[in-house]
């Protein structure tokens, strides 16, 4: 089921209400977040896919999330190909084999969540919430309110920046300074020689 991402997170009672029904009642089997501008020129909004499988009796255990970020075509309203046609869509083909570099990777992720999904109740389930793909325990889900965003539940990771001492920086621009006025005293020396 295809859903706008605020079924995701909405505040309402009938949203929360339907998110619980679907881990409790049902089996939440995984949700693929999609980019905002799978669905242009029609609609621009973030979408996500519930996969999920009527019970009736509950059975969900873990909720496998799926960040896609591409599916092959801009994200624009003229959705042209940005990679060649043998690499578009769910298995893409290379010398028969089913694989993408990297770089084709990042603009058709669609095998990756094809070969994934197989994964989702194994190996899935050992991934670290930073990656692309992971699983999320139910008790997790249900003690955040059955917020199903993926944004809730991935970590990111941001890079540790080491900067320069203020001190140093200080003192490189007096030594700049100090080169600028030499030039410029050279330079008034050359001008002064000319009248």
């Amino acid at each position: 089921m295809a859903v706008p991402d605020g079924v995701l997170f909405g505040s309402s009672t009938a949203h929360r209400t339907l998110r619980r029904m679907l881990v409790e009642d049902q089996k939440l089997d995984g949700i693929v977040s999609l980019p905002g501008g799978v669905f242009k020129p029609y609609a621009g909004v973030s979408t996500a896919i519930l996969f999920f499988t009527k019970t009736n009796s509950g059975g969900t255990d873990n909720v496998w999330f799926y960040d896609m970020q591409a599916d092959g075509y801009s994200l624009d309203d003229k959705r042209q190909p940005l990679v060649a046609e043998d690499k578009l869509g769910l298995q893409p083909s290379r010398n028969g084999r089913n694989l993408l570099s990297k770089e084709e990777h990042a603009k058709n992720n669609l095998p990756d969540v094809l070969e994934r999904w197989a994964q989702r109740e194994g190996a899935e389930c050992q991934r670290s919430r930073t990656e692309q793909s992971f699983c999320m325990p139910k008790a997790h889900i249900a003690a955040n309110g059955y917020d199903l965003s993926i944004n809730r539940y991935k970590e990111v990771v941001h890079a540790q920046v080491q900067h320069r001492a203020p001190s140093e920086i200080l003192a490189e621009l007096a030594k700049l300074e100090e080169e600028i006025a030499v030039g410029m005293k050279a330079l008034e020396g050359m001008l002064a020689k000319e009248v």
